[in-house]
């Protein structure tokens, strides 16, 4: 159920019907005021302006044919036109409770499958150099949210994790690891703490000539496929996508092994790719390095824009890879729409890239390349986040750190919960915690980073939402029944009702607007608003109390029904966990 894209049919038929060219659209939104309406059709100013006439007019005229077919019988209440051509919809209390009752009767909340697409989402790729930071945490939870959301509509989703396991640094590594096991160590436990290793393995590289030598040989061997070189290179990249994969599994991310499809998978392409560009005459050597220029993004003064391809030794780039990478996903997985989520540092080289491979014919026009940007993680004093110290924070300490706090949040609060069940609880909380505060905030600004303001248990934070659900979960236990056996009309009539309702009607719109433009916070947002409306719901309308009669008081129960399912798919679809009880 999708009430605006309801109402946009109808008043855009309605239009045509009054001779408005198929131009001018509906521009049907929810209203913003109360006492306006629930929706507002707004496209009576732009059709007048198109065609020179009064927009009121106009806006009658559309009124009166929706009256005259009546295309809102049923459904609209009341139709009125405001100031000087806007048209007010206010829904009818009766057909707002039979869509509610609908949708809770409905799969996936009455949501309908969009038409599949195959959707490439780019995210996460962690370096394996080293252990996952912070740096890491946006891309990972905003790219995941945005496959489950693709996902729920129904599109063929294909994750793909572009892990750095691939470049000069690896020989410097490999050379460091093999020492290690020389001297009888496990691989495992020489790659234990990641950072640690690849600052000896620094260390070791600057310090020691004959160390930096077979370093060096070491990546020439390793991009020849030497046998040996590469079973020690497999062996870094499994320890090294062990420790990513735990951080996964506790941040609750969809990722997994079949995920990776790191900068070593194109490595054999990169040679066959340079030529092809050669062969076109779409590279030209320029200094010893071979290079593409891309008029597209010509600087003030008309100068192309010139992007390396190969370097001058020989070496290719994060370009190459990602031209490769490009060509795979179109060609190979025929994908419809590509996304990344990378860091708005890298827009001018996602730029360059995007326009290249349009260039060179490896991605059409039909395929949308979408770069989706997002802002740094600020700490409390206004600079990037840190340790005390100034050192990068490790994930698997910072979420550590979060079921820690929600554990002592949550212990002074009573509880029936088993010592297990409350631990349980505290990683919801807590882990849930650092997601939402990072997904409720708009994706392309930075934010501050605060653990007060993430785990408080009012305002739009997960424990709020979290709590909000195990309230609503709580009345079915008070009253001793089982959502699923409640039958009967969904009846509105009091105004906190009728505002929770045409909310809860509203899902699809948020979930559909954040597929389009992969702005998870639009859904945190919505989410919110229902817990908020629930509340005023609660205590306006009496829904155990003696004096609520049988009907009211089931109508209200499958209310609270769709509002637990509500809250519990739409968390869900941002990688956060419910509980029955907290």
């Amino acid at each position: 159920m999708n009430i605006r894209k309801l109402l946009s049919a109808k008043v855009q038929a309605a239009m045509a019907a009054v001779g408005i060219p198929p131009a001018c659209a509906a521009q049907v939104v929810p209203s913003k005021k109360p006492g306006f309406g629930d929706y507002q059709a707004n496209g009576a100013m732009g059709a007048a302006k198109a065609m020179k006439t009064n927009p009121r007019e106009l806006a009658q005229a559309i009124v009166g044919q929706l009256s005259q077919v009546r295309a809102l019988e049923d459904i609209a209440e009341k139709v009125e036109i405001a100031g000087p051509g806007f048209i007010n919809i206010h829904l009818a209390p009766a057909w707002l409770g039979q869509q509610a009752g609908q949708v809770l009767a409905a799969a996936r909340l009455g949501i309908d499958a969009q038409q599949p697409q195959t959707v490439i989402v780019d995210y996460s790729s962690p370096n394996l150099a080293k252990e996952m930071h912070v740096g890491h945490l946006r891309s990972t939870i905003i790219g995941d949210a945005q496959a489950r959301i693709l996902e729920f509509l129904g599109h063929r989703v294909i994750r793909q994790n572009h892990v750095g396991d691939w470049g000069t640094q690896f020989g410097m590594l490999i050379a460091e690891l093999e020492e290690h096991l020389g001297s009888g160590e496990a691989a495992d436990f020489a790659l234990q703490d990641l950072e640690t290793f690849y600052r000896q393995a620094k260390q070791h590289f600057d310090s020691d000539p004959d160390f930096a030598d077979r370093a060096r040989d070491y990546v020439v061997k390793l991009q020849a496929g030497d046998t040996d070189i590469l079973a020690l290179w497999q062996q870094f990249r499994e320890v090294s996508l062990h420790h990513s994969e735990a951080i996964y599994r506790r941040l609750n991310v969809t990722l997994a092994r079949d995920h990776v499809c790191g900068e070593s998978a194109y490595n054999a392409d990169l040679p066959v790719l340079l030529e092809d560009l050669q062969q076109r005459g779409l590279v030209i050597e320029d200094q010893g390095a071979q290079v593409m220029f891309l008029p597209e993004l010509a600087d003030k003064e008309g100068n192309p824009c010139p992007v390396i391809m190969q370097k001058r030794g020989g070496g290719y780039l994060y370009a190459t890879t990602d031209m490769a990478a490009m060509r795979h996903r179109v060609t190979t997985l025929k994908a419809d729409r590509i996304l990344y989520f990378i860091d708005a540092r890298q827009s001018l080289h996602m730029q360059q890239v995007f326009a290249a491979a349009r260039r060179a014919g490896y991605v059409g026009e039909q395929v949308s390349l979408e770069h989706h940007a997002f802002g740094t993680m600020m700490g409390e004093d206004g600079t990037p986040f840190k340790t005390r110290s100034g050192d990068t924070v490790k994930l698997a300490g910072l979420l550590a750190e979060a079921e820690q706090r929600a554990a002592a949040l949550l212990s002074g609060k009573a509880s029936e919960l088993t010592p297990a069940e409350q631990a349980e609880v505290s990683r919801k909380v807590g882990i849930g915690a650092v997601k939402y505060a990072d997904l409720s905030k708009t994706r392309t600004h930075d934010y501050i980073f605060s653990w007060d303001a993430m785990l408080s248990m009012d305002g739009n934070t997960a424990p709020y939402l979290q709590y909000a659900y195990t309230r609503v979960k709580s009345i079915f236990r008070n009253a001793g029944v089982d959502p699923a056996s409640l039958a009967g009309d969904i009846v509105v009539s009091a105004p906190a009702e009728t505002a929770l309702v045409l909310k809860l009607l509203q899902f699809s719109e948020a979930v559909e607007q954040v597929a389009r433009e992969a702005y998870p916070h639009i859904l945190c947002t919505y989410l919110y608003e229902v817990a908020s409306l629930y509340m005023r719901f609660y205590e306006a309308c009496p829904i155990l109390k003696e004096g609520v009669d049988e009907k009211t008081r089931a109508s209200r129960l499958r209310l609270c029904d769709l509002v637990a399912q509500t809250l519990n798919t739409g968390l869900d679809l941002l990688g956060i966990e419910t509980m029955e009880r907290m």
